[in-house]
């Protein structure tokens, strides 16, 4: 094929001739014609070297009321599906009879990253990922490339932020939203993949970071940082969707004189963590984002930080118009144990014992999984998930832990469940028909040690840290959890090392994905946890599958290593 430039030499040379008079001065129809034709030949083509989306003819127009739709089908527009947080697929073409013929359709290979923790958005048939800070809009029929954005990685970022992790984009009308490792949003074209606008929203500590999936309510996109483990003053920030301009942000660490300030002296402050390293849900009934909290710095010393260190390892409920607070629950006062609170919360609206109930589900880090009033925060019930679990006795009728005692020590203290948490930010999700949530928990004790450090920009704000104790093992199990009993309904204990970092996603077929602990994506009954599907892929599993459809074709889509893997039955 002639290159851009030489076509359109030629297509203007042709153009020339045609319109030379001939000596009566008149052009014949049949040139006339030709020039038409040959204008069109090379806008086409223009076209096509400009914007690379050319020969993709999908309409990307993701309204507000697009992002309401509960549950998802042929479209997965944002993070968790829908605004639920409950991963639940209407989808039911893939069920329990047949799931066990899916087969790959395409595989495709980021190249910039070893390591994948995006969740799909699909569109419209168009697919977009993120791997480090690139952008990538593929065709979800084929896995092929439409458009790729790059942006380079950042120099000089610490801790969770030096592995350039991102978790994915949101999508509002035909916008791309995704955050970069050193905490800029960026605005893209969603047809061609340009950058519209780009903001440093937490440029004044080099510890900041982020890895987290924007969210889009209304007309704002929602961001979070990471930082937590660093010594960073945590937020949730609103945007304006359409130029940019900041409209609200809450701090999550109170500054001295308000509510809660009393657990960080002098300028502390500054420095208490309590980040939003993940995506929120919202209920637009009640107009209200319930957004997580991760761990107060410094992690294992709790002298500097008396009291319960709000509002780390909290939800928190915020009115998305004006970012203000309307409850807080905290699940871990006073955290020693690195016990993040950024796990999803879901969303349900059932019958809970004996009344119908707005209900918030959350399995936690700290190895509970909490049922809560949504409308209020007020404490239902609290489950134990998992057997090694040695920091609390039970949670009382307020929704406190009643502790044991343990805590860090210079010598080193066993602690049950370990740093990586009995589970974490891995998605859950809850199936309507079988009112069950499904979630991957770690059964892991850890040794925790305690020295004192003082802040430092560019370093860690750990006072020490946590070492694996040898003669235990670690093991990743699938968890169901039963809202009609309160109880947890089944686990699958998985083989491997306890690892992986797979999500979960059910559908209407009555399947639960998964990526389980040897790197396969795996399907299993819903109602039973019987195993009836699985794919290795060779690579380990660190994010969470979604599903769409095309034609009315059903697909599976999961990152594993470096790669995203798509299935649907032949």
């Amino acid at each position: 094929m002639p290159s851009l430039s030489r076509l359109r030499e030629a297509t203007n040379y042709a153009i020339a001739d045609a319109v030379r008079p001939f000596k009566n001065g008149v052009v014949p129809l049949s040139r006339i014609i030709f020039i038409l034709v040959a204008v069109i030949v090379m806008c086409s083509a223009a076209f096509g070297e400009d914007n690379p989306a050319v020969g993709f003819s999908t309409r990307i127009d993701v309204r507000s009321e697009d992002l309401l739709l509960q549950p998802p089908g042929a479209n997965w527009s944002s993070y968790n599906g829908d605004y639920s947080g409950r991963r639940y697929s209407s989808l039911l073409t893939i069920d329990t009879e047949n799931v066990g013929e899916m087969q790959t359709q395409w595989v495709f290979h980021a190249g910039n990253t070893s390591r994948l923790e995006v969740t799909p958005l699909v569109v419209n048939g168009m697919m977009f990922v993120t791997a480090a800070n690139d952008a990538i809009a593929l065709d979800a029929r084929s896995g092929r490339v439409v458009w790729r954005h790059p942006w380079p990685i950042s120099e000089g970022l610490i801790d969770d932020a030096s592995g350039h992790i991102n978790r994915g984009v949101a999508i509002w009308h035909d916008r791309v939203y995704m955050e970069t490792d050193n905490a800029h949003l960026l605005c893209l074209d969603a047809r061609s993949g340009n950058l519209i606008w780009n903001i440093a929203y937490a440029d004044w500590n080099k510890n900041y970071g982020a890895t987290s999936a924007p969210l889009v309510v209304k007309d704002k996109v929602l961001v979070g940082t990471s930082g937590g483990d660093d010594g960073v003053r945590g937020f949730v920030a609103a945007f304006d969707a359409l130029t940019g301009k900041l409209a609200w942000r809450f701090w999550t660490i109170p500054e001295p004189g308000e509510f809660g300030s009393d657990s960080w002296p002098g300028k502390l402050f500054l420095h208490g963590g309590g980040t939003t390293w993940m995506p929120g849900t919202y209920d637009p009934q009640l107009n209200t984002i319930y957004w997580g909290t991760s761990n107060p710095a410094p992690d294992f010393e709790g002298d500097v930080r008396p009291g319960d260190d709000l509002y780390t390892d909290c939800l928190l409920a915020l009115d998305p118009d004006t970012g203000k607070l309307k409850w807080y629950f905290q699940f871990t006062p006073h955290d020693l144990f690195d016990y993040d609170a950024v796990e999803t919360p879901i969303l349900v609206d059932a019958v809970y014992r004996g009344a119908e109930r707005k209900l918030l589900v959350q399995a936690d880090r700290n190895g509970f999984v909490y049922v809560l009033d949504r409308t209020s925060g007020k404490f239902l019930s609290a489950t134990p998930f998992v057997e090694k679990l040695n920091w609390a006795k039970t949670i009382d009728m307020a929704g406190r832990p009643v502790l044991t005692g343990v805590e860090p020590t210079a010598k080193g203290t066993r602690v049950c469940p370990g740093y990586a948490g009995a589970t974490n930010w891995f998605a859950p999700s809850y199936n309507e028909s079988t009112h069950s949530v499904y979630f991957v928990a770690l059964e892991e004790c850890e040794m925790y040690f305690f020295k004192s450090q003082s802040f430092h920009e560019g370093e860690g704000f750990y006072s020490t840290g946590v070492k694996h104790i040898p003669s235990e093992t670690s093991q990743k199990v699938l968890v169901a959890f039963n809202l009609d009993s309160d109880s947890i309904a089944w686990k699958d204990p998985q083989a491997g090392s306890g690892r992986s970092s797979s999500g979960t996603m059910t559908t209407a077929g009555g399947l639960v994905f998964f990526g389980d602990d040897t790197g396969s994506i795996e399907a299993v009954d819903a109602r039973r946890g019987k195993p009836l599907w699985h794919f290795n892929t060779g690579q380990e599993i660190s994010a969470s599958p979604m599903s769409y459809a095309i034609a009315g074709k059903q697909y599976i889509a999961i990152a594993a290593g470096s790669d995203v893997f798509s299935f649907a039955l032949p």
